[in-house]
């Protein structure tokens, strides 16, 4: 039996008003004096300004303007946060804000705080970082932030299509942990099922309050709760395993592929409805689900063309190959890829 360590948030603040209650946190977690908060060129107005604010009478703060999700905005933060000595990190902000802390916090050995701007994603407590190079969008292992402070205030204002998008990525963990349990029974892959369990209940909790997060904050409160929960479950399993499957594959193919690819996490839940199909379960419901949530069922919701998304499913064996996965059980052909897609309404 091999030892594994896990990452999880020690503190997660949930609520609306939330924001004004960093300095508590940060205090709680005696996470030191001096702080490189980074955030975005829209959340800086949105929260990064004012958290710097709330932080600046007990500590000294350094702004950092996140552009990019790159390791050249890694780079820049590493030596920004060197030279002011940064002891912690506070990343305010969306995805590429909060993946771009979590790999600098690694690579300086220090703690970070998530505070979300968006319900976009599930990198909001995992401690893998999403990371743009010349080969495209890698998956990399990083910290989970000590502390997570979610303002369901700040996060109910931010463009609905963000909310969708989170709303796929949590749904579509229903295909990947059916990818894990497939690699286990085939491959003889580990598996945890504790993070499996965790997963698919978050997911299902989404299903359900599908009318809830359309129209109010409790359910965007539901919506966050579970994608920590996602996080967290990814820190058990100590990879993104019960997270990330073939509809992540898809998705980081047609990133590649795609003139104008759509959000992460709308492509996840197009991409969970093709894998659903090909796993032999109930792809009708999951893609009713995304219909009234009001995230993308098909490739001219999500803006690219019936060509790219099967092109897209033939890349996506390509993807993490040492990650086995419904795609590598079917072996897709052109001719199967493309009826996959015309079957679910795809294309």
């Amino acid at each position: 039996m091999r030892t594994r360590w896990m990452q999880l948030p020690r503190a997660v603040v949930v609520g609306e008003g939330a924001l004004s209650q960093l300095p508590e946190l940060v205090a709680r977690l005696k996470l030191g004096r001096r702080c490189l908060l980074l955030t975005g060129k829209n959340t800086a107005g949105v929260a990064g300004r004012r958290a710097a604010r709330l932080l600046e009478g007990e500590h000294e703060v350094e702004l950092f303007q996140v552009t990019r999700a790159s390791f050249s905005s890694v780079e820049e933060a590493l030596e920004l946060a060197r030279s002011s000595g940064a002891e912690f990190l506070v990343a305010v902000g969306g995805g590429k804000v909060i993946d771009v802390a979590k790999l600098a916090a690694k690579l300086l050995g220090v703690e970070f705080i998530s505070v979300p701007t968006a319900a976009s994603h599930d990198g909001i407590a995992s401690a893998r970082a999403s990371i743009r190079s010349e080969e495209g969008v890698a998956s990399r292992e990083a910290v989970a932030p000590l502390g997570v402070l979610a303002d369901i205030e700040v996060i109910a204002s931010a463009p609905y299509r963000l909310t969708a998008s989170g709303c796929g990525d949590v749904l579509s963990k229903l295909t990947a942990t059916r990818d894990w349990e497939l690699a286990h029974r085939i491959t003889g892959e580990e598996i945890s099922e504790y993070s499996i369990a965790l997963s698919r209940m978050s997911a299902r909790i989404v299903l359900r309050s599908s009318e809830q997060i359309r129209s109010s904050r409790e359910g965007v409160r539901r919506l966050v709760k579970a994608l920590i929960s996602c996080g967290v479950a990814m820190s058990i399993a100590g990879s993104s395993r019960p997270g990330s499957g073939s509809e992540h594959k898809f998705s980081h193919a047609l990133d590649m592929i795609a003139e104008k690819p759509a959000l992460h996490g709308e492509q996840c839940g197009v991409g969970a409805i093709m894998m659903m199909y090909l796993h032999g379960g109930d792809w009708a419901a999951l893609r009713e689900a995304l219909a009234e949530i009001g995230a993308p069922t098909c490739a001219e919701e999500l803006g690219v063309s019936g060509e790219e998304v099967v092109e897209a499913l033939l890349k996506a064996r390509e993807i993490r190959p040492g990650r086995y996965t419904i795609l590598e059980h079917v072996n897709l052909d052109r001719d199967k890829a493309e009826k996959v897609a015309r079957a679910t309404g795809v294309v």
